[in-house]
């Protein structure tokens, strides 16, 4: 065994370099990346080559028959969503109702929504709109209405299931869905709070509020008036605006209902249905069935149109699912190698608390690679194989201990949005500013969003668990 005198965390701190020099210095997909350094860090470490390839292919076996259900369902009930115009409704009717002074604060809570069942860069594409007549009619930059929007679409997409990245990261930890999805609200607010409504203020200061920086759209022709157009239509707009919000909660309600349903019911009869409503395959199949026919055969979309949209959707999601998929092989492998009994060895012996650790790891991904999602993957790959370790070893973590571990990991992966993630230049053609505002913007602002969510989860790891 090659590592058999290295200390487990510069081994990993080596796989993880490794992982960067292909994804950033090669230019090769993370999917093949993962698998890559899966294989050869199984081959390095002594096991037998095909024993190596075996555990590759358990590891992604185990993962992806729960999360290519979940992540699939999740992105169709979004894409109807917003086909529908669901999700525009909401937003308009929720700013159109919060008034001048409320606006920062509607628009936070509009991204909060819209980014649990949207991907953020489609939600942020498909509400673009409403920022540019808003900063028309007010005469202020897009950036004031576009940075608590962001705020709080960048917590749901790290914190709130189920959007792909905190199901994926949930699953590779075993933790319990219901109690990821409460503590990542509770931790999610007041990072939204403190990095969108709070912050931005500040950010307009520093990059010079009654600058140039007015943006337009994006091209000539993109938006029309009528895309600008906030005022409600004679109660249609509000209408669908709540049925949009109904939708978007349906199966956060189902999925909370049936994991808490053991704690108020007896056994069988009413228990056994909201379990079952509850599980998150059924709770999706529900809410996307529910979003088929009020968003799509009631407002007379074809089903044949319908049945594109739900296709397309799959798209970006099976880049997800694929990730997600390395990511159950390399955390196997560490397991089935023996490096994780070795790094919860060290980090233990350390005294750093998984928490830490998972944070850490994740951080340090984001920063790297840019992505989000491949952050929180690989992070929740490197921490899963300690927890097991550490729990075999007789440190049992409870439901509320992973669900912590969970939105560590996501808080880690938020920070620092810089050059490297595709999401900044997005931000920065949409929203109008050069490479240097969107640094004292969105940089600033997901770093707080991190931050925050990381402090709140410590504050619940030491005085409340």
């Amino acid at each position: 065994m090659i590592f058999a005198d290295i200390p487990p965390l510069i081994v990993l701190a080596g796989s993880i370099g490794i992982l960067l020099v292909l994804i950033l210095g090669l230019k090769i997909h993370a999917f093949l990346s993962l698998l890559i350094v899966a294989i050869g860090f199984g081959v390095t470490a002594g096991m037998d080559p095909l024993a190596a390839i075996d555990s590759v292919r358990n590891g992604i076996g185990g993962t992806l028959g729960y999360v290519a259900t979940v992540v699939g369902l999740g992105a169709m009930f979004g894409a109807l969503l917003e086909a529908s115009g669901g999700i525009q409704n909401l937003a308009k009717a929720m700013v159109a109702r919060s008034g001048s002074r409320g606006t920062q604060w509607a628009l936070a809570l509009v991204g909060f929504l819209v980014s649990i069942p949207v991907f953020l860069d489609v939600a942020l594409i498909i509400l673009a709109p409403l920022l540019y007549g808003l900063a028309h009619r007010t005469g202020k930059m897009v950036v004031y209405f576009g940075l608590p929007l962001l705020a709080g679409m960048m917590v749901t997409h790290t914190m709130v299931p189920p959007t792909p990245g905190p199901i994926a990261v949930a699953d590779l930890l075993n933790a319990d869905l219901a109690w990821v999805i409460m503590i990542g609200v509770i931790a999610g607010l007041p990072a939204m709070i403190i990095a969108g409504p709070l912050y931005t203020p500040l950010a307009l200061r520093w990059i010079g509020e009654y600058g140039d920086h007015h943006a337009p759209p994006p091209a000539d022709g993109e938006v029309s008036p009528a895309d600008m157009d906030m005022e409600p239509a004679e109660g249609a707009l509000e209408a669908g605006a709540l049925a949009a919000t109904l939708a978007i909660i349906l199966p956060l309600v189902l999925i909370l209902s049936g994991a808490t349903a053991k704690y108020w019911l007896p056994d069988g009869g009413l228990r056994t249905l909201l379990e079952f409503l509850g599980h998150p395959f059924s709770a999706l199949i529900v809410a996307t069935l529910a979003a088929y026919y009020f968003f799509g055969i009631r407002k007379r979309i074809a089903r044949l149109d319908l049945a594109r949209i739900m296709t397309r959707s799959l798209e970006p999601a099976g880049v997800v699912v694929v990730i997600t998929g390395a990511g159950g092989a390399f955390k196997q492998i560490l397991i089935d190698s023996g490096m994780g009994a070795d790094l919860a060895s060290a980090v233990g012996g350390q005294g750093v608390p998984i928490v830490v650790f998972a944070f850490i790891v994740s951080a340090i991904i984001r920063v790297a690679q840019g992505s989000a999602t491949v952050a929180m993957i690989t992070g929740a790959g490197l921490t899963a194989p300690v927890v097991e370790a550490t729990e075999a070893a007789g440190t049992v973590y409870s439901d509320p201990q992973l669900a912590l571990v969970v939105i560590a990991i996501a808080s880690g992966s938020s920070v620092l949005s810089h050059v490297n993630d595709s999401g900044f230049w997005l931000v920065s053609r949409y929203l109008g500013m050069s490479e240097a505002q969107t640094l004292k913007t969105l940089t600033v602002m997901t770093t707080i969003v991190g931050l925050v969510g990381f402090a709140m989860v410590l504050a619940m790891w030491w005085l409340v668990f």
